[in-house]
């Protein structure tokens, strides 16, 4: 029997290379995502499939599920990724209510009830089988960055999220964890990059380097397979040391 994972957000970035380390792993991927399905994330070889979906859309959440476990099997993890930044980087005086409801609608609210629904379905299908949860936050649930600030709310109340959700499902076997991503080579950060690379340089990332997709995709696979075990409800950093305040 296939072990299932979903992946939101996996057109593309680090949603991309989370769904290509955990079909490496042996899981069958539903990649979930409004942009077109990488074929190299989800391939028929590791008998994954790409379900174009708007997670922020609720009412389809449950259909959702229901498609994926018809055609794949019951899903065992997962992996809230889907999430976007401000519509304009900015002064946070400037920052627009359209753009603060967009993040939060797609960063922490659809978040919030697709993992409530898979949980219940989880505990309906498949009661005391072990499963997990993942939310992919950020480095920003606790680092400011001003210029975006209803990322940064978005990510701080993911941090939470994942600890209400370890909370509630402890005892039902289901794992519940956030890694948090440091300064990662996507599209999102791209127009950043002058800025990273100069952090980078003034030694602000202790390991040196920007962080790749798959660092996150390797983190994921760890937590999806159970290698660190009687744990949940804690975060890990991805970051090459930036969340390691020096002064």
């Amino acid at each position: 029997m296939n072990r299932v994972a979903i992946v939101t957000g996996a057109g593309r970035g680090i949603g991309w290379a989370i769904a290509d380390a955990l079909g490496d792993a042996g899981f069958a991927v539903a990649g979930v995502s409004l942009e077109d399905g990488p074929d190299d994330a989800t391939d028929a070889a590791r008998q994954g499939r790409y379900y174009s979906c708007d997670v922020s859309d609720i009412a389809a959440h449950e259909a959702l599920l229901e498609r994926i476990a018809t055609e794949l099997g019951e899903p065992e993890c997962l992996v809230n990724n889907a999430g976007v930044t401000s519509l304009a980087r900015g002064d946070l005086l400037a920052l627009s209510p359209e753009s603060y409801d967009r993040t939060l609608a797609i960063n922490l609210r659809a978040g919030f009830f697709l993992t409530q629904a898979f949980a219940r379905r989880r505990l309906a299908h498949a009661p005391g089988k072990p499963g997990s949860v993942i939310f992919i936050g950020s480095a920003n649930a606790e680092i400011v960055g001003e210029n975006r600030g209803d990322y940064c709310i978005s990510k701080a109340g993911v941090a939470m999220m994942a600890k209400l959700f370890a909370a509630r499902l402890a005892g039902e076997g289901i794992a519940v964890f956030e890694v948090r991503p440091g300064v990662i080579r996507t599209a999102m950060t791209e127009p950043a990059a002058a800025k990273y690379d100069a952090l980078l340089a003034d030694g602000g990332i202790p390991m040196g380097r920007w962080g790749e997709p798959a660092d996150i995709g390797r983190t994921v696979v760890s937590l999806a397979t159970g290698a660190i075990p009687y744990a949940t409800g804690i975060h890990i950093d991805v970051g090459g040391g930036l969340q390691l305040h020096r002064v």
